[in-house]
This record gives C-alpha cells, sequence and structure tokens, in this order.
C-alpha cells in the first residue's frame, strides 16, 4: 500500500500544483477563460489530497523540518497571515470580501452616465461627447459604463476615459457649484 500510495503522492502534489499555479495566476490577473476558476477551486481537493498524501508518506522528514529554527519561522509566518485573513477587512459574516476599490468602480460601472458625470465635473452630455471622442459606442446619457464597456475587458478602458479626461469647463453642476470653482466653498485658501 505504501509502494502504491508513494507512486501518486509525488505526481498528483506536482499535477495538482501546476494546476493550481496557472490558474490562480490567471484568477489574479483577471485573465481565467471557461472553467479556469471552477477547476482552480474544485480541483485543489486534489492538491491537498497529493499534500497530505506526500507528508503521510515523508512523515519521518517532516518531523525534522519541525525541528529546525528557519522552517518554524517560515510556517509560523504563513500561519499569523491565514489566520489574520479571518479577522481583518474583507466583509462581515466570514463571506470574504473585495478590496473597497473593487467596490467603488463595480459601483460607478453600474451607474448611469447622467450620474457619474457630476462626479468628474462635468454634464452628462459633455461625458457623453468625451467617451463618442475616445471610441466608445454611448447612445443615451442612462446607459451605465458597464454597458458602454461591452464587456468585463474593457471596463477599465471606459473608467480610464472617464476619469483621466479633462474637468468640465464650468458648466457642470458638480456637487451643486455652477460658478466654476472646483474645490467647493468649503476649501481654505
Amino acid at each position: 500500500m505504501t509502494k502504491f500510495l508513494r507512486q501518486i503522492a509525488t505526481p498528483l502534489t506536482i499535477g495538482a500544483f501546476l494546476l493550481m499555479a496557472v490558474t490562480g495566476v490567471l484568477i489574479f490577473f483577471h485573465k481565467a477563460v471557461g472553467l479556469n476558476k471552477p477547476a482552480h477551486e474544485w480541483l485543489s481537493w486534489a492538491f491537498l489530497l497529493g499534500v497530505g498524501l506526500h507528508v503521510f508518506i515523508n512523515f519521518k522528514p517532516f518531523q525534522v523540518y519541525l525541528k529546525k529554527p528557519l522552517a518554524l519561522a517560515i510556517i509560523g509566518v504563513f500561519a499569523a497571515i491565514l489566520t489574520a485573513s479571518f479577522f481583518l477587512g474583507g466583509e462581515k459574516e466570514g463571506k470574504g470580501g473585495r478590496p473597497p476599490f473593487e467596490a467603488i468602480s463595480s459601483t460607478i460601472q453600474s451607474a448611469p452616465i447622467s450620474q457619474v458625470a457630476p462626479i468628474v465635473g462635468k454634464t452628462p452630455d459633455q461625458l457623453v461627447s468625451d467617451l463618442r471622442a475616445k471610441g466608445f459606442n454611448v447612445t443615451t446619457t442612462e446607459q451605465t459604463l458597464a454597458s458602454v464597456a461591452g464587456g468585463k475587458e474593457k471596463s477599465t478602458a471606459v473608467l480610464n476615459a472617464v476619469f483621466a479626461s479633462e474637468k468640465g469647463n464650468g458648466k457642470g453642476k458638480a456637487g451643486g457649484d455652477d460658478d466654476g470653482d472646483e474645490k467647493g466653498e468649503n476649501h481654505r485658501d
């Protein structure tokens, strides 16, 4: 039995690690396609099984690692990061969470142009004009930025076009301030 376990433990660990490494990098860079994400999530169990078998088969050498200060320090750092990940950041109730900038980005992308325009100091018509000038197909001020993008891979380009464009020329009513004063009435000189 141990001979059979030795024959499968290392290849299983290597194969599953390869799958998890490649799909993990794709997910991290938002380039995952098809079944990359489900394969990463579900086939990680194969990796856990391979590692578990590897530790079981090589338990004596594993015990030696637990006696070395450097090995203990490295394992301890990752154990501390794991522990902290349960308590720091993210949403409540153990649901995990997204970084705040992703929530903001998602909210802005799902808002109509008429609501986004004042944020960047423009009228909705000015923002529509700017987006059209940058090659985006905009038909109405009630379109969301997500619909203008036409896909996840283009959403960053739309956000860049919105926020990298010049401020309005004083005609916008950002924050209800129509006198061209970009700082609003609460600024100090």
